[in-house]
């Protein structure tokens, strides 16, 4: 389906194609939302026959990852993932591939990342020492350096013979199938033969590998004593439509693992299509299908009628899609599925633009507070002094929730004095908007750009204060909440209880975010009015001393510790300073 552009909006398969797309026409009353969306945007249509569904499938799945249509769910990475290859060689090697080709070489994962793979590589070669270099093996070259790290058994000198080194091979291929205790029978055994030839290096080598082969078999969770092969898919669904699946990784009725895989969804797709589109888009080049598949949600039957035949040419052997529904398969099923609703909260924000986390952040906070636009420009305000000394506010602005410095006001108190927060704050509003109503008189740009939404510095009382101040002023309609840093609640007009945003919203780091920097830019400007006044006013006291000189000894001397470790002859050389004023400022600053 296109776009009037022509660009792929969705791509399906349908065994009764004139069936399937009367199906989108419909009364749009029994659509789904998403189809619905569809449906508008529709202008074209353009269709492939097959000759067998499992051939529509796989043509299905090259589109999809060709054309990443808007409507289609599909997995949000589209690289491929990497895999453990046995190589098909005289002297196989163990390697990190992406590639899958028909070589004889033998696969094993998939893992979500290279780093998972490369620290399974990484403990499969300390276990069974395999070459790591792709020369041709001749037996009479020289020994590189990874023979004498003891991460290489060295056919490359013949020190070791190719039945000894094909049965290491095999040892990590059956490790790698969950077969770890079979391998260590032949372990304990060639322990046992080293320690009784008297090679206790050698013993003490094979001791180590066993330690580790058992650490990991520990880990790994026995949920079947039947010996199960199967992979247990779960989904997880974020309320912004993200999604994802988990895949546990069953072999020999043993849980080996489990990897997540984001995956690109509407809001309004239904776990099973989530699904669905996974295990076509998955499976299609994962090394392994196994024979069963447990979901945690019932497949659509049209879905899995084409799924069941395809998966079974693939592994190739019949493959069962299954969805328990009692016992230990179920409580397995639930216990990869709140992986999945884990991993899915870690990764949603990692899949976000810069762009998305602030729109989110925005339309969240919007939503929250009722707003009757989204907040682009938002204005916070925050006062700062000491038991009422040198009383300032700040008023920093964020626009498309990015800090807009340019807009950044400072304020020092004209009307107030003592420590009344309450009335600071409804000074600096009433200036605030009082300059923005004159200055669209002036055309002062400075001003005129008005705030979509005014954040206050405190609880309930800031927010009277700065409610009553912009009524006096005749901005009535002016959005307005007041955040307490205390549990991190929203104070609205009119409304008693408080609003919570969520730990985890981008609306709650937005709003924390811009309240820190107004707390900062108030701090600061606070401190430089303090030091400021607390350097004039010791110069004040000493006799000579006026504004210019002040000035003067400001400009040389930075600060009062400065003057004071300054000579009399230092002092002396600045502009206005005699040598009675310079004793004088010496004397007055030596109890400083």
């Amino acid at each position: 389906m296109k776009d009037g552009n022509g660009d792929v909006l969705y791509v399906g398969k349908a065994a009764r194609l004139r069936d399937r797309v009367r199906s989108y026409f419909q009364s749009p009353h029994g659509l789904d939302p998403k189809t619905r969306e569809l449906v508008k945007h529709i202008a074209d249509f353009a269709v492939i026959r097959t000759d067998t569904p499992t051939e529509a499938l796989i043509l299905e799945n090259e589109l999809i990852k060709r054309y990443q249509p808007k409507y289609n769910v599909m997995l949000r990475d589209s690289k491929t993932y990497p895999y453990l290859k046995i190589t098909n060689e005289e002297w196989p090697r163990l390697i990190l591939t992406r590639l899958i080709v028909n070589d004889g070489g033998r696969y094993f994962g998939p893992y979500t990342s290279a780093g998972a793979a490369s620290r399974t590589l990484t403990l499969l070669n300390k276990l069974f020492p395999y070459r790591k270099c792709d020369k041709k093996i001749t037996g009479h070259d020289e020994v590189c350096l990874y023979f004498h790290l003891q991460q290489c058994t060295a056919p490359c000198i013949s020190a070791v013979d190719r039945p000894t080194y094909l049965q290491a091979i095999e040892q990590a291929a059956l490790f790698l199938n969950g077969h770890g205790d079979q391998v260590l029978g032949p372990l304990e055994e060639a322990m046992a033969q080293a320690a009784d030839a008297w090679n206790f290096e050698r013993a003490a080598d094979l001791r180590d590998r066993i330690a580790s082969v058992r650490h990991v078999i520990e880990r790994q969770k026995v949920v079947s004593p039947s010996g199960t092969n199967a992979d247990v898919i779960a989904v997880a669904q974020g309320a912004g439509g993200d999604a994802g699946i988990q895949v546990g990784f069953l072999r020999n009725g043993k849980l080996l693992g489990s990897e997540f895989f984001p995956m690109r969804a509407r809001i309004d797709d239904l776990p099973a299509t989530i699904a669905a589109g996974f295990i076509g888009q998955f499976y299609v080049e994962a090394a392994v299908v196994p024979p069963v598949l447990m979901l945690q949600h019932e497949l659509p039957e049209a879905e899995a009628a084409v799924l069941r035949p395809w998966l079974a040419d693939r592994r190739p052997g019949k493959v069962e899609i299954t969805v328990p529904q009692r016992g230990d398969k179920r409580q397995l099923v639930a216990m990869v599925a709140a992986s999945a609703a884990e991993n899915l909260e870690q990764s949603r924000i990692k899949y976000l633009s810069d762009e998305q986390r602030t729109t989110a952040a925005l339309s969240e906070l919007a939503d929250a507070l009722d707003l009757p636009r989204l907040p682009r420009r938002i204005e916070c305000f925050d006062i700062s002094n000491l038991q009422g000394t040198n009383p300032v506010a700040s008023m920093v602005v964020f626009e498309g929730g990015r800090p807009a410095r340019k807009g950044y006001r400072r304020f020092g108190m004209k009307t107030v004095t003592g420590s009344n927060d309450f009335a600071m704050m409804s000074e600096v509003i009433q200036r605030r908007f009082r300059r923005a109503s004159n200055a669209e008189e002036a055309d002062d740009a400075k001003w005129t750009a008005l705030p979509d939404l005014v954040i206050v510095d405190g609880g309930k009382g800031q927010l009277s204060a700065a409610l009553a101040a912009l009524v006096e002023v005749g901005w009535n309609e002016q959005p307005i909440v007041a955040l307490a840093k205390e549990n991190e609640e929203l104070f609205l007009p009119g409304q008693s209880a408080s609003v919570l945003l969520p730990r985890d919203s981008q609306a709650l780091f937005l709003v924390q975010r811009i309240r820190d920097e107004a707390h900062r830019f108030a701090v600061t400007f606070h401190r430089q009015r303090r030091s400021r006044a607390t350097f004039q006013s010791r110069l004040d006291e000493i006799p000579g001393i006026g504004p210019k000189r002040r000035k003067a000894l400001l400009k040389e001397f930075g600060s009062l510790r400065g003057m004071k470790d300054a000579s009399v002859a230092e002092l002396t050389a600045v502009a206005g300073i005699t040598p009675a004023i310079a004793e004088h400022i010496k004397q007055s600053l030596a109890g400083a």
